[in-house]
């Protein structure tokens, strides 16, 4: 049997779990803090770059316009 098929569920409560992230490192607390923000942020990044990927076609048809670079000459 790997580590993979170990589960182990400790019951403990949100101070009990606030007690022990005060005790770790600041690094650790760094680490902690990267994960907990992939973890609740709703758009992954892979997601964000494919939206960014899709929408450039479709902004790049008002890009090239005749109109919008005479918009932008003076600039």
């Amino acid at each position: 049997m790997g580590t993979a098929d170990v589960k182990i569920t400790l019951p403990l409560n949100f101070n009990q779990i606030v007690s022990m992230v005060r005790q770790l490192p600041y690094k650790e607390k760094l680490k902690l803090r990267e994960m907990l923000q992939k973890e609740t942020n709703p758009m992954t990044e892979k997601d964000s770059i494919l939206t960014h990927l899709a929408s450039e076609n479709v902004l790049a048809k008002d890009w090239l316009l005749p109109q919008e670079d005479e918009a932008w000459k003076d600039l």
